[in-house]
């Protein structure tokens, strides 16, 4: 690969990973040496492509239309580079996937472990985010979402559990103190631990029974934002502050050793699972052809 490229390839790691310390890491190159490499090509160029400060990077206007361009063009390189691991014994490379942290917790440790194992010359990258990115422009290669957040153009193939749930539950001492609801709506004269996404959206909990939808709102003591801080809600209900509403997967280790007591279940909403999703390519990256296959033999 000529040095021009390999000076955009370096702009395009920066940018993504939002400095030269974080590209570095993301990358396997030096600080320095991207450093240096986006001096070579604002120089190429005439033009400044990022503005610098001591705190943080990002691109100029003239780098951000020079970004719009290079995304897709850089991702179509490295997929003809691939084209040719195709041809090896054993396929290689990073498999970079962006996942939500209920698919991190709940669906890849099954999946991730064998998987390398099988492949011992893939080395996989997970990043967890819980909106919904456009995973070529974040440097991934696939993602996993459910499907009511899927864009049309991908082509999506069911990873994990084929249906979920959501589970309420509460610890036993608070329900001995504040009563057992019996129907959803109940719930909002009780203390609930609440989620909301980065975005600001706070999703309302859901039931379900003979038909009858019921969604409510409840309010409570501690509200988390969706992703890492959920554990920290999860922690409160166990030590009796409130109502907790959850995948029951995530919940079951505490529903079965009666830390969490089980609410309004037979009103837990089932839903389909997740997919995972990737751009329809005619030649897909050698790892991610690998995990696909990997992935539609576990289901079938």
């Amino acid at each position: 690969m000529n040095n021009d490229l390999q000076d955009l390839f370096a702009f395009h790691a920066v940018v993504q990973a939002g400095g030269f310390r974080e590209g570095a890491r993301a990358s396997g190159k030096s600080a320095s040496s991207l450093s240096d490499a986006v001096r070579r090509a604002e120089a190429r160029l005439g033009v400044r492509l990022l503005n610098r400060t001591t705190r943080s990077v990002a691109p100029t206007e003239a780098g951000a239309r020079l970004l719009e361009r290079l995304v897709p063009a850089l991702a179509e390189v490295q997929a003809a580079l691939d084209v040719v691991n195709g041809f090896r014994e054993r396929p290689s490379g990073t498999l970079k996937l962006n996942v939500p942290l209920s698919a991190a917790r709940l669906v890849l440790p099954g999946i991730l472990t064998p998987f390398l194992k099988a492949f011992p010359e893939i080395k996989v990258e997970v990043i967890v985010e819980e909106s919904f990115v456009d995973i070529l422009a974040a440097g991934c290669d696939a993602g996993i979402r459910y499907d009511e957040r899927l864009e049309q153009d991908m082509i999506a193939v069911p990873i994990g559990p084929r249906r979920q749930r959501f589970a309420t539950a509460a610890a036993p001492a608070y329900l001995d103190i504040h009563g057992r609801p019996t129907h959803p709506r109940e719930l909002l004269d009780h203390a609930c631990l609440r989620g909301q996404f980065s975005s600001g959206l706070m999703p309302a909990w859901a039931f379900e029974r003979d038909g009858e939808v019921v969604q409510v709102e409840p309010t409570g003591p501690l509200k988390v934002r969706i992703g890492g801080a959920v554990d920290l809600a999860v922690d409160a209900a166990v030590q009796g502050l409130g109502v907790i509403h959850l995948f029951e997967d995530w919940l079951e280790p505490y529903l079965a050793s009666g830390a969490l007591e089980p609410v309004l279940e037979p009103w837990w909403q089932t839903f389909s699972g997740p997919f995972l999703y990737y751009p329809g390519r005619r030649h897909l990256p050698a790892a991610l052809k690998a995990f696909v296959g990997f992935v539609r033999e576990g289901s079938g």
